[in-house]
């Protein structure tokens, strides 16, 4: 390969490289400007997104996921929380939901407020879930609880599953440091791409 080859390669390579660096940089600041925007509405209810539970105890994750829609109840902007998330693994006593309903109930949310599915495992099967326990209620709009890196994929997965869908990100959350929340959205980056030729988690 002749020197004005290799450098026309060079360039080609050089110019790739600034195109995937300056698409990832939007990718980025899309799911941050998602996160950071707060759409709480009057709803027809909350759906908090579930999370990891150890036995009867809720993640801190979790934690601030219920206690951020716990808020939003009290404020008035639903009537109905709808928790989601199953079993973490065979060996588990309760799913993420009850593990939530009861987090609400010891906060004087009564039980005839709170609807919960114990049958989702993933982001996706969180949403086909309560939309069910939505058609079954006739609910129409809804308000997502989530992480704030965690909510663009939630929005988006709760459009393409038609449902009329409002955003809250947690305004506290446990991925606070730099080495946590960068490896956090560097996971919410995949999903992104892999999301686009693939169903999504």
């Amino acid at each position: 390969m002749s020197r004005r080859a290799r450098v026309g390669l060079w360039g080609w390579l050089w110019r790739l490289l600034i195109a995937l660096l300056a698409w990832l940089l939007c990718v980025t600041a899309w799911i941050v400007w998602v996160g950071e925007r707060d759409q709480a509405a009057k709803a027809d209810a909350i759906i908090v997104l579930g999370a990891a539970a150890y036995d009867a105890k809720p993640s801190p994750v979790f934690e601030e996921r219920i206690r951020h829609g716990l808020d939003l109840y009290r404020q008035g902007y639903a009537p109905l929380l709808i928790f989601t998330g199953g079993y973490g693994g065979t060996a588990a006593r309760f799913s993420e939901s009850q593990v939530a309903r009861r987090y609400a109930i010891k906060q004087g949310v009564p039980d005839e407020a709170i609807l919960i599915e114990t049958a989702s495992r993933t982001t996706r099967q969180n949403l086909v879930e309560a939309r069910r326990l939505m058609e079954q209620r006739q609910l129409h709009r809804v308000i997502i609880v989530s992480d704030p890196l965690h909510m663009a994929r939630a929005l988006r997965l709760a459009h393409e599953l038609g449902i009329d869908a409002l955003a809250s990100s947690t305004p506290s959350t446990r991925f606070r440091s730099f080495h946590t929340s960068w490896k956090f959205l560097v996971q919410e980056i995949y999903f992104f791409h892999r999301d686009l030729v693939t169903t999504g988690a």
